[in-house]
């Protein structure tokens, strides 16, 4: 048997917490999570399920009302029929497209449409499926600087999650020297079967991606690898404030800085941030109630 937990809330609450989930290190990854719209004609309500191949346990609901930044809503904890209750976690993630980017769950067919990377993420596994906005908008942020005649040699992904965005660099820029880094060791894992499954290489050459575990930007392989033309944070609106001056330093004169995971009421203080650091904003997008920014360190 299989066990599902479900919370129902609105859209941004549901939001909120699926980026806390992303922060949680000590996150228990057998509990898996999915959010998404009530009904087609309710987009603003959502409602989190969290699949367990176990009844749940005070502290697995505990883990999971913690998720939300204020008071938890009800959940609701059912026992379902035997099934695969890895693929039925994931049966309402639908397709995405994002930029030169669509990004699909196994239980989907992919793409042949010229012109577009198709990735294969399962939803069962570590933040950055394609499903959220802030991946979704950094998708379609790159797609832009590559289109603004952008050229990367050396990128660096830090709170990789799942590896989309260091292989979505890796496509546009099939050259380029690229890292990946996350808090979380089981994305690891997670990143090795995501490249194997894409046709994505890992090693340290050139088109080839390295991964570590690393809190931020400290850690020798980070530091020995850079520094950076771009640097991808899709994480947090506070972590990015206290990273602002690491990024600065890891950056090339000129580099770029694409961050995401931060709210637009978050903007001005992650900005501000980042022009202390040296940064400047080189260009924005909104996609539902975050922002995608782009920002550029001086020359000199």
């Amino acid at each position: 048997m299989s066990w599902k937990v479900t919370a129902f809330a609105p859209r941004l609450v549901v939001e909120g917490a699926l980026v806390a989930h992303e922060d949680a290190w000590d996150w228990d990854h057998e509990i898996v999570l999915s959010g998404r719209e009530i009904a087609e004609d309710q987009p603003e309500e959502w409602q989190l399920e969290a699949w367990l191949d176990h009844k749940p346990t005070r502290a697995d609901k505990a883990a999971i009302a913690a998720l939300f930044a204020q008071d938890a809503p009800n959940l609701i904890v059912e026992e379902l029929p035997d099934t695969d209750w890895l693929v039925a976690s994931q049966e309402g993630l639908e397709p995405i497209r994002a930029g030169r980017f669509h990004v699909h769950t196994p239980e989907h067919p992919a793409t042949d449409e010229p012109g577009v990377f198709d990735f294969e993420i399962p939803a069962s596994q570590a933040f950055g499926t394609g499903q959220h906005a802030t991946t979704a908008g950094c998708l379609a942020m790159l797609t832009h600087m590559k289109a603004q005649g952008l050229v990367i040699r050396n990128c660096a992904d830090i709170g990789t999650g799942t590896g989309l965005l260091a292989f979505a660099a890796l496509s546009l820029w099939p050259r380029t020297l690229a890292t990946a880094s996350d808090i979380d060791a089981v994305c690891v894992g997670v990143v090795d079967d995501n490249a194997a499954a894409n046709g994505m290489t890992m090693g340290a050459g050139r088109g080839q991606l390295v991964m570590t575990v690393a809190d931020g930007m400290e850690h020798p392989v980070l530091d020995a690898r850079g520094p950076y033309d771009l640097i991808l944070a899709n994480i947090l609106a506070g972590p990015l404030v206290s990273l602002a001056p690491d990024f600065g330093k890891a950056l090339i004169p000129g580099g770029h800085l694409l961050l995401a995971g931060l709210l637009e009421t978050q903007e001005a203080a992650v900005r501000a941030a980042c022009r202390r650091a040296g940064l400047r904003l080189a260009a924005r997008m909104v996609n539902g109630d975050w922002s995608i920014l782009w920002m550029r360190k001086r020359q000199g």
